[in-house]
């Protein structure tokens, strides 16, 4: 394994800790109960901190939130995080090779994504080997998070040392060559100290002719109890994915190319190289029984290269997919600090939880991309087309690549904010957040060594009733605002960019959501309903008068109803999954896209898995993915057709070991998982078996 740079001094004496005192702790671990046993099974999150950055009772939280556990989904095989949010009611995977990309509710959230609430908006594949679940927070959530959030967040919460945990082996081997060995290891070295290391290797081919990959993962982490009421955790991950790019297939007639799902049209010389760090430090004090203060350090930093030949457009009268090739130098690096109070107190008779904070967040970025030169250039040559249906892989640009762009962004945000979550009394419960934000940019082309800075700013209001009438069941209703400033998605302005771009104002997001969380079957089954009407008021389009003018005049909206369930039914069995239904359209825009439906956007998707799963022995899990119908494109010329995926699993597990094989698309059915463009498709993968062995001590 390649060694980190950069943080190579945490990393060495982290490993050395870690490595020192497994091999010096001597206690033997205590076997892990039946009931741990049984908990572990449960589906359920029944409390969390994504929502409020408080540890709050799910059913509390006026806004609806889904979990996944990755284990349910390694089990398969699946260490992407499109796979294991697929399915979920109204979430769609809009990513290819490149980086997660998902849309929530209609709206895009490639840069809404977080690692234990850290901002994580980087362009990389993330590993979920050292994430213990996925939590979806659904709407608007920039009181709490600032910018972006329009459909939601994605949150990863990390596997955290645990005292008395137990350690873990496993080794996993399936269809396309697919192998990994990980281990997951704890120990407690004193009564004050636990640490915790995951480290892998996984090797992998594809159904996609001369797709391959190879991620590695050192995560060591520490729990140190330094003092009764002083908590230091300390967590550093080095992830490491070197894969082929893969961009799919074309759109040809409206539909997809018909073609075998292993057609592909890239090199073999094609790569992409993405090196991850992320240092996060968390110190807790506890006050007094009442009041606690928060210190969250995070660091992140992410060195990512790519050489790609990727699809274009189709001709028809030549039968030829044309294709461009492009080179990125890319490294990213993001410091975010954290200062958080929380507490509670009594006002004439009402409870409240105060929340307040203070987040710096500085930010840079440096890509430089090179493209095919093309024309009279020097050295030009054009990139090889490719025939639709007998492509010639061997055929690639072999001509000079030419700077295409070269730029530096740095970023510097403020932001303080306020929640108080306030119960009135046993049934009512009111939330109510603001938070007020300082974004600002400055982004250098040097290439031609000019510069432009702006600065933004915005408060982002949240209020959510909750209305508990009977015992198990609670009614609430919110609203939610979020903005986007210009530059705070991908990061980056064009200095001298023609027109107005530069100088327009954040994009603003509205949510209107209104449901029922109700616990079941004495409380061992808890579901949501929630019905929401999200709207972008404020969308950029491009002036009808003037289209070199951008003006912020279109819009967004998104209406939907949504429904889960998780839980335990009855004795050893359990459930997990949902249903969404939504509309997702462009209402007002100047580009000919009025009344079109967002791409990748399905008008209905959901799961279902049923899991019987006794304490020992064997157990098995069945379970179906369905989604409807999609467009490709905004322009919905090239439509996707809906589709339903089924996958099973048998295991047997002792006191030590778990063995359990699944098998992935059990009818082996045709579909495509999702679309960057109209002419980059990506088909769903095909029947597969997943064996994998777990040994604990």
């Amino acid at each position: 394994m390649p060694a980190p740079f950069r943080f190579t001094p945490v990393t060495l004496g982290l490993s050395a800790f870690l490595s020192s005192s497994l091999a010096f702790a001597a206690t033997e671990l205590p076997a892990t109960s039946i009931s741990a046993e049984a908990a572990a099974d449960d589906p359920r999150v029944k409390v969390s901190n994504t929502a409020t950055r408080t540890s709050t009772p799910v059913r509390y939280v006026p806004q609806a939130i889904d979990s996944i556990k990755t284990a349910n989904v390694a089990n398969y095989g699946s260490n992407d995080i499109g796979d294991a949010l697929s399915g979920m009611p109204n979430v769609s995977s809009s990513a290819d090779t490149r980086f997660d990309s998902l849309r929530i509710r209609g709206f895009d959230a490639s840069n809404d994504f977080y690692l234990d609430g850290i901002r994580d908006d980087s362009q990389y594949k993330r590993d979920l080997h050292n994430i213990e679940r996925v939590e979806v927070l659904k709407g608007p959530a920039a009181v709490l998070y600032g910018r972006g959030s329009q459909g939601g967040i994605v949150n990863r919460v990390s596997k955290t040392p645990e005292a008395g945990r137990r350690s873990t082996v496993e080794a996993q081997g399936g269809s396309e060559d697919l192998r990994s060995l990980y281990a997951d290891l704890s120990t407690d070295p004193s009564d004050t100290i636990s640490l915790r290391l995951n480290l892998g290797n996984m090797d992998e081919n594809s159904f996609r002719d001369g797709v391959s990959g190879n991620r590695q993962l050192l995560a060591p982490s520490m729990s140190w109890q330094l003092t009764p009421d002083l908590n230091w955790l300390v967590q550093y991950e080095y992830s490491r994915y070197n894969r082929t790019p893969d961009r799919g297939i074309p759109g040809v007639n409206g539909r997809p190319a018909d073609v075998g799902r292993d057609t592909s049209y890239g090199n073999d010389h094609d790569f992409i190289d993405d090196k991850s760090q992320s240092l996060r430090s968390k110190l807790t004090y506890e006050i007094n029984d009442n009041w606690q203060l928060r210190q969250t350090l995070g660091v992140f930093k992410l060195d990512s290269d790519f050489d790609n030949t990727y699809l274009t457009g189709y001709t028809p009268a030549t039968n030829k997919v044309t294709r461009q090739h492009w080179q990125q130098d890319l490294t990213t690096r993001n410091v975010y600090n954290n200062l958080e109070l929380e507490g509670g107190f009594d006002t004439f008779g009402l409870e409240h939880r105060l929340l307040t904070g203070v987040e710096i967040g500085s930010q840079r970025r440096d890509p430089t991309l090179y493209n095919a030169a093309t024309g009279r250039t020097p050295g030009a040559q054009p990139v090889p087309s490719l025939d639709l249906y007998n492509p010639n892989r061997d055929l690639r640009h072999i001509g000079r690549m030419q700077v295409s762009s070269s730029s530096h962004t740095e970023v510097e945000s403020r932001a303080v904010y306020v929640q108080d979550q306030l119960r009135l009394n046993d049934q009512w419960q009111l939330l109510g957040g603001l938070r007020y934000d300082t974004f600002d940019i400055e982004s250098t082309n040097k290439l031609r060594n000019i510069s432009e800075d702006r600065d933004s700013h915005s408060t982002s209001p949240r209020v959510g009733l909750v209305w508990t009438p009977l015992q198990n069941h609670s009614v609430y209703a919110s609203w939610s605002k979020t903005f986007s400033p210009v530059g705070g998605g991908l990061i980056g302005i064009t200095p001298g960019a023609a027109g107005n771009t530069n100088d327009l104002s954040p994009e603003l997001t509205k949510q209107k959501e209104i449901g029922v969380k109700s616990d079941w079957l004495y409380d061992r089954l808890s579901t949501t309903l929630a019905v929401y009407d999200l709207e972008l008021y404020n969308r950029r389009t491009t002036d009808p008068n003037d289209p070199t003018l951008t003006v912020m005049s279109g819009l967004q909206r998104s209406r939907g109803i949504e429904l889960t369930a998780t839980g335990n039914i009855v004795g050893n069995w359990y459930l997990r999954g949902g249903v969404g239904v939504q509309d997702a359209t462009i209402e007002k825009d100047n580009n000919g896209l009025e009344g079109k439906r967002i791409n990748n956007v399905a008008k209905r998707n959901g799961s279902l898995f049923l899991t019987w799963k006794p304490q020992m022995g064997w157990y098995g899990e069945t379970g179906l993915t369905l989604v409807g119908q999609r467009y490709a494109d905004n322009a919905n010329t090239v439509v996707l057709p809906g589709y339903g995926r089924w996958d099973a699993l048998l295991g047997y597990r002792l006191k030590d070991w778990d063995l359990r094989a699944a098998l992935n698309n059990i009818t082996d059915r045709e579909y495509y998982a999702s679309a960057t463009s109209a002419f980059q498709i990506q088909p769903g993968a095909p029947r597969s078996v997943v064996m994998t062995g777990t040994y604990s001590f």
